[in-house]
């Protein structure tokens, strides 16, 4: 085998734009073979490859689940210019000499490919092989990655809706009822690109004696399928926090921000590999389990061009009357501030984290009269407690 490599010196696969991160659908990907050969060498044939697969591979137990999806597949055998050929075909390369064989192909078009990824259970790849096929010798193997984005456009009018979604919880101490907390939240539309923020508006009632926190994430969804089997894993990609509120009190956000992080576009048209996002708001009841409510989000590739200045206005302003109007249908009011909103805690969770229902140390006491909890003193003005009497909010599909 040493000797079978040492008349080979050079044999790999270049692309035409080395500079070039990513393709697309319809795009063309070129390049050259390079070869270049310590001693005489017969070379019977030179075939490249166009290589896209999608593969999911976990255990189950004992069991092995595998399941593979083509997406490309192209085959060309390659041919020097200007080289003499022998009666079969094949060429006589020497030493002192660097050869080159050039090819290149489209991939297919949009609708046919789905976006590289790598992941816990499965991966999209896409690649370009070359093989080297010898006389009386084993074929040699080469393969060069390149990665592919599929255009994934957020201002479609389904992805420009709003989202939104409503939720209670009753709580009990000891099977005794001991209140209740509710939620209800909005975004102004389910389609976000890589750094965007996603403005939040959202009410929090707390009618139970413990102290509670609302707070906000960005969850992936991966879904592998093989076998006719369903694993699904979730992350925590990012997170934001509000302030504790204590019982028989409410607290709003109004265009409270939490920035998309550098993540992967949603995947949605592969059948054995789905990577899916959401916006997950949710109240950490001490001694209870959490109240949760998911909103839809879907990662794109190209970024909103739409309304941007609502968006926007949303965000910087948060006691505008832009802010206000989008909480007409909550019956909120805008002024004056939540007593809550005097003190004010953004602080983040660890990025890329599995999602865990574990108990947050900084979080409040499980009751109120806990001696450490120290309230902010209290502000000039007299604040009236407004009940929410609208109807329940819908959540957009």
């Amino acid at each position: 085998m040493v000797g079978m490599m040492k008349k080979v010196k050079t044999f790999e696969v270049i692309f035409s734009d080395p500079s070039k991160t990513a393709y697309s659908s319809g795009d063309k990907v070129a390049g050259r073979v390079a070869l270049e050969v310590s001693e005489v060498t017969r070379v019977s044939a030179l075939r490249v490859l166009g290589v896209g697969c999608a593969k999911v591979e976990y255990a189950k137990g004992k069991q092995r689940c595998r399941e593979e999806m083509d997406y490309l597949k192209y085959e060309d055998t390659l041919h020097l210019d200007d080289q003499p050929t022998d009666k079969d075909g094949s060429v006589t390369l020497r030493p002192g000499n660097k050869y080159e064989y050039m090819f290149g192909f489209e991939l297919p078009q949009q609708g046919q490919l789905v976006s590289s990824y790598k992941g816990k259970f499965g991966s999209v790849q896409y690649y370009v092989k070359a093989l080297l096929e010898r006389p009386s010798h084993p074929t040699l193997e080469t393969t060069k990655n390149f990665d592919v984005v599929e255009p994934l456009d957020v201002n479609t009018p389904d992805l420009d809706s709003p989202a939104a979604g409503a939720k209670e919880k009753k709580v009990t101490c000891m099977f005794i009822p001991d209140g209740q907390v509710s939620l209800n939240a909005r975004i102004d539309r389910r389609g976000f690109c890589e750094g965007e923020d996603i403005c939040i508006s959202a009410k929090f009632e707390n009618t139970c004696s413990r102290i509670v926190v609302p707070k906000a994430a960005i969850i992936a969804k991966h879904t592998y399928q093989a076998n006719g089997r369903t694993k699904v894993f979730r992350q925590k990609l990012s997170s934001v926090r509000g302030n504790h509120i204590i019982s028989g009190m409410c607290d709003a956000w109004q265009g409270k921000t939490i920035r998309v992080p550098k993540i992967k576009p949603s995947i949605l048209g592969c059948n054995i590999i789905r990577v899916e996002y959401a916006l997950m708001i949710y109240v950490h009841i001490p001694g209870s389990d959490k109240l949760m409510l998911e909103l839809p989000l879907v990662i794109g590739t190209v970024p909103y061009n739409g309304l941007s200045s609502r968006n926007n206005s949303m965000c910087s302003q948060g006691g505008s009357s832009t802010s206000s109007n989008s909480w007409v249908s909550l019956r909120m009011p805008s002024a004056p501030p939540s007593y809550c909103d005097i003190t004010r805690d953004c602080r983040l969770d660890t990025p890329l984290t599995p999602l865990l229902d574990d108990y947050d140390e900084g979080d409040s006491p499980l009751f109120m009269n806990a001696p450490e909890f120290q309230f902010p003193p209290l502000p000039a003005y007299s604040e009236v407690d407004q009940e929410y009497n609208g109807n329940p909010l819908v959540q957009a599909c």
